[in-house]
């Protein structure tokens, strides 16, 4: 997917670079993996009502949108970058341990969307060292990448064993202490310079190339992050859900396991499904599925049905984000890739941010049944996407080239 090729006369990388490049994507998804299935636990167990739990997890997603290109392009101008990656740790530790002596909605709010803001610059800068990394080095990104999956699915395992222990309780200790994690890694991150390339979250900031700017790449971007952004509800209440219908921590945390590693096996395999499927069945299979597993999902399935259920995950996220990014690949040039990827982070991270808000209206009207609202988000953006399949240029075009040779 990413290519691994070497330029010659960089001289050798810095000592176990894939180790250290490894590392840094453990303590990063070692946070997101107590704070995504588990923090909206601790904030219902300050009896905050479903309304103001999709505020405090929505409001810093647009604050994400707005601080993480403003530190990128700090990261990208200062001699080295992991200079902000120590200082996003700095302070994304001293905020966590405010945050304990905040109880209400006004002070949650405020601190974690401060926390948000430091920390959202983190595990993008990591993904750019490790970019360079391949670019100058030929390291392998994907088995870089693949062990803070598995720090995730680890950290929601034991999470989830923690949480039916003690209760909500556990959340912010086990928040910080993965935040402390960050900044010590952050230490021993390697040193490479100045980047030869900006990252994709700096280009936010600068207006889109020509070529991004064409009605049927913006049509399936638009589309894809629209089914991306329905997994909202899932991400801010299925583990309140679960635990309401008297799932042990243990369970909930398997069932959050279920997709992240279902959605790694999908992109080990992500090769081999290229060479024999096209970019567009990609996209469309994972675009229909989502429509799917939303409606599914508010029926009485039962752990084992909401287990299957969660590892379509590999197909409603990563099998849709490879077709993605290869369409990518063959419509936007080498050199405007950074504003590609880019524009991609910001309609992830604005539709996501509306439609988290949004969910906290659904379920506290709907309950479960709001989850029918995230399968209308993601027909909408099958939709958008079908627009672009039928806009795109080697379909209208007269050299009778057709998309299934993409």
């Amino acid at each position: 997917m990413i290519p691994a090729s070497a330029p010659p006369l960089l001289g050798p990388p810095p000592r176990h670079f894939a180790l250290r490049i490894a590392l840094l994507f453990c303590a990063p998804l070692i946070v997101n993996g107590f704070a995504m299935p588990y923090f909206p636990v601790w904030l219902s167990s300050l009896s905050m009502s479903d309304f103001e739990i999709g505020v405090v997890l929505a409001f810093p997603l647009f604050i994400r949108v707005i601080t993480a290109p403003l530190a990128g392009v700090l990261a990208d101008r200062l001699g080295e970058r992991t200079i902000v990656l120590i200082w996003s740790g700095c302070l994304s530790l001293a905020l966590a341990f405010v945050l304990f002596f905040a109880k209400d909605f006004w002070p949650v709010l405020v601190i974690y969307a401060l926390q948000s803001a430091a920390y959202s610059p983190y595990l993008p800068i990591v993904e750019a060292l490790a970019l360079s990394g391949v670019r100058r080095w030929g390291f392998d990104y994907a088995l870089m990448r693949v062990w803070g999956s598995i720090a995730f699915i680890g950290a929601t395992m034991l999470g989830g064993w923690m949480i039916g222990l003690i209760g909500g309780a556990m959340v912010l200790p086990a928040m910080a202490a993965g935040f402390g994690l960050t900044v010590v890694i952050a230490c021993a991150a390697p040193r490479i310079g100045r980047p030869r390339r900006p990252s994709p979250i700096t280009a936010i900031t600068e207006p889109p190339p020509q070529s991004l700017r064409q009605p049927d790449l913006q049509l399936l971007l638009i589309g894809v992050t629209l089914v991306n952004s329905s997994h909202a509800m899932l991400f801010a209440f299925s583990a309140i859900y679960w635990q309401q219908i008297g799932y042990s921590g243990t369970q909930i945390g398997a069932l959050w396991s279920a997709g992240v590693a279902a959605e790694v096996l999908m992109f080990f395999f992500a090769k081999a499904i290229v060479r024999r499927f096209s970019v567009w069945t990609m996209i469309f299979s994972g675009c229909l599925l989502a429509v799917v597993r939303w409606l599914i999902f508010p029926m009485d399935l039962g752990f084992s049905g909401y287990f299957v259920l969660q590892c379509l995950h590999a197909f409603t996220y990563a099998i849709m984000h490879t077709g993605m990014q290869h369409k990518l690949v063959e419509r936007v040039a080498e050199e405007q890739e950074a504003s590609a990827q880019g524009l991609y982070f910001f309609y992830t991270g604005i539709f996501t941010a509306i439609f988290t808000l949004l969910s906290g209206y659904f379920y506290a009207w709907f309950g479960v049944a709001g989850f029918y609202s995230m399968s209308v988000v993601a027909l909408t953006g099958c939709c958008f996407a079908f627009a672009g399949w039928y806009l795109q240029p080697h379909r209208l075009g007269s050299g009778g080239k057709t998309s299934e040779a993409s």
